[in-house]
C-alpha cells in the first residue's frame, strides 16, 4: 500500500527527531563528553549562523538556512565521524541523501542537498562556512571551559593561522564573523545584562 503524503512526512520528522540522541564525535579527539553537544544542536547553530551570513552575503537567506538545517541530516543514518573515524569509514552520502529525501512527496530537500554537497552555488558556500563558524564557537566555549586540546584546535601555537576550520572560510563575511569568534570573549554577552536583584 502507498504511503499518504502526510504518513512520509511523519516518518521524516520521527527520524529528524533522533538527530537529538547522535552525539558528535569530536568528544572523542576533546577528551569530553558534552552531552548537550549533538547532531541537532549543532544544526540549530549552524542555521542560525547562515542567516546572518546569508544577509550579510547578499544571498537567498531561506535557502541558505535550509542547507544548514539539513546538512547533517544523513548522519542519522551513517553516524558522525572525527577525522580519525573518516580515515576508515566509506559513508555512501548520494545513497543516504537519495533514500532519505527522496521519497519525500517534495523535492526540495533532496536538490538542496545535492546542491549543498557540490559547493557551487553561494548559498552552499555560506551553509558550509555556517558549519564552520559552529565549530570555531564551540572550540572558544570549550577552551573557556579550560580544555587544552581544544586550545590547540582553536589557536594552533598561538596564530590564527593555523586554525583548520578558519583557513576553510572562503566568505569574507564568513572570516570577518570567525575572526571575531576567535578573538572575542566567550561571556561578552550578558556582561551589561545581568543584576543581583529580581525584578
Amino acid at each position: 500500500m502507498e504511503k499518504s503524503q502526510e504518513n512520509k512526512i511523519a516518518d521524516f520528522l520521527f527520524e529528524i527527531g533522533t538527530m537529538r540522541k547522535l552525539p558528535r564525535m569530536h568528544q572523542q579527539m576533546f577528551l569530553t563528553q558534552d552531552l548537550s553537544d549533538n547532531i541537532a544542536t549543532h544544526s540549530y547553530r549552524v542555521a542560525m549562523i547562515a542567516w546572518f551570513l546569508a544577509k550579510m552575503e547578499k544571498v537567498d537567506p531561506y535557502k541558505t538556512v535550509m542547507m544548514a538545517m539539513l546538512h547533517d541530516a544523513g548522519e542519522i543514518r551513517s553516524g558522525d565521524h572525527n577525522y580519525v573515524h573518516k580515515k576508515y569509514i566509506k559513508v555512501y552520502e548520494d545513497e543516504i541523501a537519495e533514500d532519505q529525501f527522496g521519497d519525500l512527496p517534495f523535492d526540495d530537500f533532496l536538490e538542496m542537498n545535492k546542491e549543498y554537497e557540490k559547493r557551487v552555488s553561494k548559498e552552499a558556500i555560506v551553509a558550509k562556512d555556517a558549519d564552520l563558524i559552529d565549530q570555531i564557537l564551540l572550540l572558544k566555549e570549550y577552551v573557556q571551559q579550560g580544555n587544552t586540546e581544544a586550545q590547540i584546535w582553536l589557536r594552533g601555537k598561538g596564530s590564527l593561522n593555523k586554525n583548520i576550520q578558519y583557513n576553510s572560510l572562503k566568505t569574507v563575511s564568513g572570516k570577518k564573523l570567525g575572526r571575531e569568534i576567535i578573538y572575542c570573549k566567550v561571556s561578552k554577552w550578558w556582561e551589561n545584562i545581568w543584576t543581583s536583584k529580581n525584578r
